[in-house]
Formats: structure tokens, C-alpha cells, sequence
């Protein structure tokens, strides 16, 4: 990208794309050694925003497309994926993969035997893959049985905090094991919502609770977060203005500050109609990082765009060349980023 500013806003950028085969994404490659990006999201071909044009078709493929990304990026990428089990797992049953229960099977279980064999499969597989990152577990509590992308899909441990706690500490540990690290999700909590934040707003002003934050800290304390995802959710009572994933009072204020996190933040997907819907490009990646997150998701499957990454690189420059970001706290981020990195084996 020409100079060493660029290849640090780069870094702060993750992206996914289309292509299941390395000369399918051809493109797509070849830019990564231009625009040397964090990492890239892999998904199938059924995201809940709609069909897309996914990278999961076989386990031998998959293998193929990783050592292909690998190979033509500059440093070594996160290649992430969702793999939480049950309903949200990309790496699913008909391309071939092996089946595996949800949080939600897992913590009414209650058997840390049983959690730990699921998550140690699990994670070798993503190994065997070449994926080395899982946006899981899900830190969330299962307040509210109505709730759609939470319990209606059997993402969450428990309500029941030290449940969560604790077989969430098992799964990341079973993934440290196998070197596949972990982003603990949805900061500062999706569990009470009564709405999907892929399709709009979600507000949880009268539902949220404290309790909320009991699994982040009990992992934080463990050394056991290795990054943290945020929520686009409406918490009003600590920011009466902007959703949580755009918001400095939570992402800095309550997860840096308060609970002491020192790891990488994630955005959501910022193609997420709780974001995309209500915030221009260009404002939503300016608000992400000023709140204190490090790496700016593109899911990039609602509306695609094979040069989201360079968009984002592009205005994230505009960002620091107007004062309005400080080369400081780009640095800080990449600081973030490369100590996470030189965990990847």
C-alpha cells in the first residue's frame, strides 16, 4: 500500500469475500499482499442476512482456500470462522463436517467432561482446517426464551451466570489447547434482546443487567479472553445516544476501564442492519474506533463489495490525516493485534 501508516490501518480491518476455491477469489488474493488486512471471515452460503457466495464446500477445500490465504498474505492472517455448535456452526454436516452440540445442549448437560470432548474436537478441526480463530463462545445470558438469535437458536450456556462462566472457561480452554484463539461475544450482552441486530436496532435498556458482565470478568480474570466481539444494542442507561459497538462509554469505559480488558476488540459485522441501516459508512468506521475497537468487521455478504478493505484503509487515513484519529491510538491498536498474532502457531 505504499507506506508503513497504510499497512498499520490495515491491519485493522478484517473482511470477508466471496470465492470457495483459490481461483474463485483469485482477486481477492492478490490484493492481500497491496492491502495486508488483519484477517478474513470465512462463512457458507447461508448467513442470517441472506444466501451468499460462501467459502465452505468440503473439508479438503477448506484446507486448500486457508493455505491459499496464508500464502498470499504478507503476514500471517486470522482466518475466522463462527463455530459455536449446534445452529451456528459454518463448517456444517452436508459439506461433509462432523456434527456438534449447542451452547445451550452444553450448559443443560451441565457436564464439564462432555463440554471439554466437544470443544477439544472442535477446535482440532478448525486446526486441521488451517482456521485458527472462532468467534465463540457465547458469553451471553439466556434472559429471554423469546429471543430470536439468541435462544431461539440455542446460542447460549445458560441464564444462569456461573454456568456460562464455566463451560465458556472450558471451551477456550479446549481451543487454546488445539491454538485456535477466541473472541468472547456479544460485549455487553444480547441475551435479554427481544429483536435481531442483523436486521435493525436493538435496544436492551429495560432488560439488561449487571449480571451480564459476570462471565466477561470471570474469563478476564482467568487470562482467558483472548479478544471480545461487540453488540449493536442500545444501552441507554450508559450511552443515551449510540448503540455499544460505536460507543466509547462501553467499549472503553465499561469493558477497557471497568473490567480491565487489555486484548483486541472486534466490531460486529458492520454490515449489520443495526448499523448499516442508520449510520453512512464512513461515520460507523470513525465511531467503531474511536470507541476503542481494533478491528473493523465487514461480513461483507448483505451487500458485497470486493473493495471493502480499501475503502475502509482509505477512510481510516482521512480519519488520522484530519486529527480526528491520532497516530497514537493507531498504534495502540496494532500493538493489540500483533501481541494476538504471535499466538497463532
Amino acid at each position: 500500500m505504499g507506506d508503513t501508516l497504510n499497512a498499520k490501518l490495515a491491519q485493522m480491518v478484517m473482511v470477508g469475500f466471496r470465492g470457495a476455491e483459490p481461483d474463485e477469489c483469485r482477486a481477492f488474493l492478490d490484493s492481500l499482499a497491496e492491502c495486508p488486512i488483519a484477517g478474513v471471515w470465512l462463512t457458507d452460503n447461508k448467513s442470517p442476512m441472506g444466501l451468499t457466495h460462501g467459502n465452505i464446500r468440503s473439508p479438503e477445500q477448506v484446507r486448500r482456500l486457508t493455505q491459499a490465504l496464508q500464502n498470499a498474505s504478507p503476514t500471517p492472517l486470522f482466518i475466522a470462522i463462527d463455530a459455536e455448535g449446534g445452529q451456528v456452526i459454518r463448517l456444517e454436516e452436508c459439506y461433509g463436517f462432523e456434527a456438534f452440540p449447542s451452547a445451550r445442549e452444553l450448559g443443560e448437560r451441565d457436564d464439564p467432561t462432555f463440554t471439554r470432548s466437544s470443544a477439544e474436537r472442535l477446535a482440532r478441526l478448525l486446526a486441521e482446517c488451517g482456521i485458527n480463530f472462532n468467534f465463540a463462545p457465547v458469553l451471553d445470558l439466556n434472559k429471554n426464551p423469546a429471543n430470536p438469535i439468541i435462544a431461539g437458536k440455542h446460542r447460549a450456556f445458560s441464564a444462569d451466570t456461573q454456568t456460562v462462566a464455566r463451560h465458556a472457561a472450558i471451551f477456550v480452554e479446549a481451543h487454546h489447547r488445539a491454538g485456535i484463539l477466541c473472541a468472547g461475544k456479544h460485549f455487553p450482552g444480547h441475551g435479554s434482546s427481544s429483536t435481531d441486530s442483523h436486521h435493525g436496532l436493538v435496544d436492551v435498556t429495560q432488560t439488561w443487567g449487571e449480571d451480564e458482565l459476570i462471565p466477561y470478568q470471570h474469563l478476564i480474570a482467568n487470562g482467558l479472553l483472548d479478544a471480545v466481539l461487540t453488540a449493536h444494542v442500545c444501552l441507554r442507561q450508559i450511552d443515551p445516544d449510540l448503540p455499544a459497538t460505536l460507543s466509547p462509554r462501553v467499549v472503553t469505559g465499561l469493558l477497557r476501564e471497568r473490567l480491565g480488558f487489555e486484548g483486541v476488540v472486534f466490531t460486529d459485522d458492520l454490515n449489520m442492519g443495526a448499523i448499516q441501516d442508520h449510520y453512512p459508512l464512513e461515520r460507523a468506521v470513525e465511531l467503531c474506533v474511536q470507541a476503542g475497537a481494533d478491528v473493523v468487521l465487514h461480513a461483507n455478504v448483505k451487500h458485497y463489495d470486493p473493495d471493502i478493505a480499501r475503502r475502509t484503509v482509505a477512510i481510516l487515513r482521512q480519519l488520522v490525516e484530519s486529527g480526528r484519529l491520532t497516530e497514537q491510538r493507531i498504534d495502540q491498536s496494532n500493538q493489540r493485534i500483533a501481541a494476538l498474532r504471535s499466538r497463532i502457531r
